[in-house]
């Protein structure tokens, strides 16, 4: 079981930085049906294929790397998938062979979850990259990464000391992980509505940008047959990315409090190693961050953005799972 989790970790992460290539290079429309690509299972490219899926999607003519860029992320998530079954299965072959005392109904929820997963992918090709769709499918693998991270910590479950001053922190981790979940979903809103470089100056954005803004129309879906590119106003999409700015900001204080906290108070090595991982992650996070606005969102490091926010989150699951783990034990003893 902890193998399949493993490779499963493994994997995630690269089907999320599979999905922001995909998304950060226009192809999430590469191929414009769900599952197969132009009605086949491969990226066409004989000159009668070719014709052929021209001729059933006369709007989106063939473009070869989109398309693989497209096809390669469904085949990683496919993989994914039937991973998550195989441990899903083996949990509850698991619990009718040695009873209770093993996950069962996180594997049970990691299955249910990555079928949800793969219904979004579908609507997002179907519904033509409808905003609320593409920001739900990028949460959902996220989502999809930390209950696979919770899975591995659960089967091997890490010899924790008790900490006692670390206790206090509990609340704070919580706050400090809904902080960074509300970031990655507004960082997912201004993704989705290619609203990336709407502001290019530093801190928050250039000119007047606080008479313009247009909170109402930021966060509305407008009817629109695609939304390949986006279909919001200026002044609309500068307000996505100066909230996912503020959002930033929020993120740098809250988190940044947790681990001054926790570099005063943590003792042991697992404790410290945690806040050591995630202080780095913290600075790498804002450093990308920055790159992105002053470079113009180059490719890798918009990618490396996306795949540091779901470490992020995944290092504060897992120190929120230590810290109840501990009052647990302190608890049952006390």
């Amino acid at each position: 079981m902890q193998r399949y989790v493993k490779i499963a970790l493994g994997l995630v992460i690269v089907v999320i930085i599979l999905g922001a290539y995909t998304r950060l290079t226009d192809a999430g429309l590469g191929c414009p049906d769900w599952p197969g690509c132009y009605g086949f299972l491969t990226v066409p490219h004989s000159e009668t294929r070719v014709e052929a899926a021209e001729m059933r999607f006369p709007e989106r003519p063939v473009e070869h790397f989109k398309a693989w860029n497209e096809m390669i992320h469904r085949y990683a998530a496919g993989i994914l998938g039937i991973l998550v079954l195989l441990i899903a299965v083996t949990a509850v072959q698991r619990r009718r062979r040695i009873g209770a005392g093993k996950p069962l109904k996180l594997p049970l929820a990691l299955l249910a979850l990555i079928i949800f997963q793969a219904a979004l992918g579908m609507w997002t090709v179907t519904m033509n990259l409808q905003p609320v769709i593409v920001m739900m499918h990028l949460l959902g693998g996220f989502s999809t990464f930390c209950l696979l991270a919770l899975l591995y910590l659960r089967e091997t479950q890490p010899a924790l000391a008790t900490e006692p001053k670390l206790r206090a922190l509990q609340s704070l981790a919580i706050l400090t992980m809904i902080v960074v979940i509300g970031q990655i979903a507004l960082g997912g809103w201004v993704a989705a509505n290619y609203a990336a470089l709407a502001c290019t100056n530093l801190p928050i954005c250039e000119g007047n940008w606080m008479e313009r803004l247009d909170i109402a129309g930021a966060f509305s879906v407008p009817e629109a047959d695609d939304y390949e590119f986006g279909v919001h106003s200026y002044a609309e999409r500068m307000t996505m990315h100066v909230f996912h700015r503020i959002g930033a900001i929020a993120v740098i204080a809250v988190m940044g409090w947790l681990l001054l906290k926790l570099w005063l108070n943590a003792t042991s090595q697992w404790f410290k190693r945690l806040t050591f991982v995630m202080t780095f992650l913290l600075v790498l996070q804002v450093a990308l961050g920055v790159t992105n606005v002053v470079a113009s969102l180059p490719l890798a490091v918009a990618v490396a953005h996306n795949a540091v926010g779901a470490l992020m989150l995944v290092s504060l699951v897992a120190l929120n799972y230590a810290l109840y783990k501990i009052k647990r034990k302190e608890v049952s003893h006390g």
